[in-house]
């Protein structure tokens, strides 16, 4: 039977930004992103003229000096986003990092991961090499499960790790047939996206000729130096960026590598960048698992949204263009049939809706 539910949730813009998931403030250099003032692909090369010119950093010892300051959790631990282990740094009696050896099962060792794997452009002597904005200190294991399987959605899983990260076929829409992918957790994809963007803009100059460097890299690469990257693979690093807003460890994160690297993310400091540049050429296409949900009136001209589902909904969210989550709803009361947001601020938004640990998210309109 269809279960329709309902709860009012009332929305002001004061409130809505007092409970963004950032708090920390930035430190952007003043005037650093004065020339970036375009739309588009000009936006995007501006960006490259302002952040391709950094201080190349040794991968080692280099990274692991910074990751120290970089990637440190607030009990002193390493930030590993493939895992939930407890890494201590440093090397020999009570530190975990890679010393060569090892590494066969998790937590064990934790060693560094290029994001964008260096298979696909296939150059171990240049500054993308050891570029600490795409190479993450990662558990040794799952990174080697991972190899250099180009990101996805996973259907179903032949490896997970401790924290949920997982190897298995891709299913993301209009993917290739036949991938195999690794999928990080929820909480980390729109690190990894944003990591993504960095690199189509940082090294906009060379990826066009990185499509056939690799046969995971020519399904996820479109061989261009605008677009970057296939319709499905850039439609779903949107959807992570947009789902998995700009963190506190993000933004000390860019921090830290600019005081080492004097560059920035550009898509950490201004996370509305990406849909400025890359906007035309996202696709409609919807993640969408829940078949039945229905989400009106869309464009809304009274302020309301309802919606309509046969799944129990566990959470709500609504995001605003910029990545910033602007109200979030967990498990939601049934009441008169129906999901009512009512007096929300005009403006585009996305919706999130979250079931039995699969989500959807819904563009939505208010006038």
């Amino acid at each position: 039977m269809k279960k329709i539910y309902a709860i009012t949730l009332l929305f002001v813009a004061a409130i809505g930004f007092a409970q963004n998931t950032t708090t920390s403030t930035q430190a952007i250099p003043t005037g650093y992103y004065n020339a970036a003032t375009g739309t588009g692909y000009t936006l995007k090369t501006q960006l490259y003229n302002i952040i391709q010119a950094h201080t190349t950093i040794s991968y080692s010892p280099g990274l692991w000096n910074l990751y120290v300051t970089s990637d440190k959790r607030a009990d002193g631990k390493v930030w590993d986003i493939y895992s939930s282990c407890n890494f201590t740094f440093g090397t020999g009696a009570g530190g975990n990092q890679d010393q060569g050896s090892g590494g066969t099962s998790e937590c064990q060792f934790f060693n560094k991961e290029h994001t964008f794997p260096k298979s696909w452009f296939n150059n171990t002597s240049s500054q993308m090499y050891s570029d600490p904005f795409h190479v993450m200190p990662t558990d040794k294991k799952v990174n080697s499960e991972r190899g250099n399987l180009a990101y996805g959605i996973v259907g179903t899983a032949t490896y997970t790790s401790t924290n949920g990260t997982k190897k298995g076929n891709n299913v993301a829409p209009n993917a290739p047939a036949g991938m195999t992918v690794f999928e990080p957790t929820d909480e980390y994809k729109g690190d990894i996206a944003r990591n993504y963007f960095y690199m189509a803009t940082c090294y906009q100059n060379l990826i066009a000729g990185w499509k056939n460097n690799n046969p995971n890299g020519a399904l996820f690469l479109d061989g261009t130096n605008t677009r970057v990257y296939e319709q499905w693979a850039l439609d779903m690093l949107y959807s992570w960026h947009v789902a998995d807003p700009v963190s506190d460890k993000e933004i000390a994160r860019n921090d830290a590598i600019y005081a080492v690297q004097h560059n920035r993310n550009p898509f950490i400091d201004h996370p509305e960048y990406v849909l400025t540049i890359w906007g035309p050429a996202l696709s409609t296409a919807q993640f969408d698992v829940f078949a039945s949900i229905s989400v009106y009136p869309n464009p809304s001209n009274n302020h309301k949204i309802n919606i309509q589902t046969e799944q129990i909904l566990d959470e709500i969210k609504l995001i605003n263009v910029n990545g910033q989550l602007m109200q979030e709803i967990k498990n939601p009361n049934a009441q008169n049939n129906t999901y009512t947001l009512e007096n929300l601020p005009s403006g585009f938004y996305f919706l999130k809706l979250t079931s039995d640990n699969q989500s959807t998210t819904k563009k939505v309109l208010v006038n």
